[in-house]
């Protein structure tokens, strides 16, 4: 084989060789973008009654300041949102360190140095100033996808933090609304004990003048003391709420207890929102579903990541000194550069290793792909079953608003007839206690009603938009849906 022709040969096991890695760079990752299926529209009906509000501005829209202090408190507080916001942070210097690894890195040396040199020579002071210089030119993309990685960690974290503030801010209100709702049940239930014990009285009085048997008046007694009972049980639980509401805000007990509101006996509606009518238009606005589509793009870049280190790697190293050499016969300066070594750093056994990195990428990118695509159907169902409970509350509101005020009317009759002697006192009992009974079932399915707006609150996102800005790294964070 003549020279020519060798030389011929290893231009074209170059280009071929090229074109390989070329070839191999650009299927390094898997597909970052993974299909999740999703109904063509819902199965429950979507709500529509009242006045649309946005997510954004849905807590502001309940026309409850304290609640809104209420919920900036417990995200200032909260350990879930300081933890996320850390995470985050976190991922950004991760973030900023990938990228570092795509620009050269530069370090400056200086030494001073005394003695003799060479034998016979005289003795002489060296000092020397320079600059160091290394890149790792990537030409496979190796860095790049670590810096892909990052990035979709970052973006994970961030809507991670979102909803970190969204699930906080819906258990405070959960806990507030049920406080509010406690309170006017303890309410009726003082009603119901101060007419069992007017009865009580009464019923007294008439067995002391022989008009009523003993019997009875035992009977009206017990029925007060069993309504007192109630009153106390139902009195612990909202001291019970209190106390939770000062362990998720950190606001000292007697400061909360002043700033609740007194209730008027009247719970304003629920501001109700709109929900997509497409499926994956909502889905989309999910932060924990963002956050594992995220992670997708996280584990891709990481097989291609590992792909990439069973490729040569091609680094290039460079430096300029400035050297002063003083003796006892005069001083010198001179200049020292380097060029080079442009070094090709090409893998060729680590008994698996790289290869094992691969695989381990791989199942980590489908778990990741499995992960996401579960999310996506757990978030479809969670919206569904909100929109379910929301209409099933509707109806069974109605009906029991309507059962109430039957029984209140019941109750006021018996009453006046026990009080003309032509109803017995076990009647009148057993009257009021469905009375009470259906008031307090009102009451419940009030709170219930609340509560099943709040999760398919939760359950549409929060107000989260893909993309919108990240934590502050210092700033005190507006409540979820409040105006930053």
């Amino acid at each position: 084989m003549t020279s020519d022709t060798t030389i011929l040969f290893l231009r074209r096991v170059a280009t071929a060789s090229a074109l390989t890695l070329l070839s191999a760079c650009a299927s390094l990752a898997p597909d970052e973008r993974v299909e999740a299926r999703t109904p063509a529209q819902w199965v429950a009906p979507l709500p529509h009654q009242g006045s649309v509000a946005a997510l954004s501005e849905w807590w502001e829209a309940q026309r409850d300041p304290v609640l809104v202090e209420l919920i900036r408190a417990a995200q200032e507080v909260s350990p879930t949102v300081s933890s996320a916001r850390a995470r985050v942070e976190s991922q950004r210097a991760q973030q900023a360190a990938a990228e570092a690894k795509l620009l050269p890195s530069l370090n400056a040396q200086t030494s001073l140095r005394r003695g003799i040199a060479l034998p016979g020579s005289a003795l002489a002071t060296r000092t020397d100033a320079g600059l160091q210089a290394s890149w790792e030119l990537d030409w496979l993309g190796a860095n790049r996808q670590a810096l892909r990685a990052a990035g979709g960690r970052v973006e994970g974290s961030a809507a991670q933090w979102h909803e970190a503030r969204v699930s906080v801010a819906a258990e405070v209100a959960q806990l507030y609304y049920s406080l509010r709702s406690c309170r006017r049940q303890a309410e009726l239930l003082r009603e119901d004990a101060e007419s069992r014990a007017q009865t009580a009285r009464l019923v007294e009085l008439s067995a002391r003048a022989g008009w009523s048997a003993s019997a009875e008046a035992a009977t009206a007694q017990a029925s007060a003391a069993q309504s007192r009972s109630r009153l106390t049980q139902q009195l612990a639980r909202c001291d019970i709420d209190i106390k939770g509401l000062v362990a998720l805000t950190g606001v000292e007990e007697p400061a909360l207890r002043a700033r609740l509101p007194a209730d008027s006996g009247a719970e304003p509606p629920t501001a109700p929102f709109a929900i997509a009518s497409l499926p994956a238009q909502l889905v989309s606005q999910r932060p924990d579903v963002y956050a594992a589509e995220r992670e997708v793009v996280w584990a891709a870049a990481q097989v291609g990541s590992a792909q990439a280190a069973r490729l040569p790697r091609l680094s290039l190293d460079g430096s300029i000194t400035a050297v002063r050499l003083a003796n006892g016969g005069g001083t010198q300066d001179y200049t020292l550069w380097t060029l080079g070594p442009l070094a090709l750093d090409l893998p060729i056994f680590d008994a698996g290793q790289r290869r094992a990195a691969v695989d381990s990428a791989r199942a980590a990118y489908r778990d990741a792909v499995v992960a996401y695509q579960g999310r996506v159907r757990q978030a479809v169902r969670e919206v569904e079953e909100a929109l379910v409970n929301l209409r099933a509350g509707d109806e069974r509101l109605n009906d029991t608003q309507l059962a109430a005020q039957g029984y209140a009317r019941a109750l006021a009759a018996t009453s006046a007839r026990h009080a003309q002697g032509m109803a017995s006192l076990l009647e009148l009992e057993d009257a009021r206690r469905s009375a009470v009974a259906a008031r307090t079932e009102v009451e419940s399915l009030v709170l219930a009603q609340r509560l099943n707006w709040i999760s398919l609150y939760r359950a549409a996102g929060g107000g989260f938009t893909p993309g919108q800005p990240d934590p502050p790294a210092t700033e005190a964070h507006p409540p979820a849906g409040s105006p930053r």
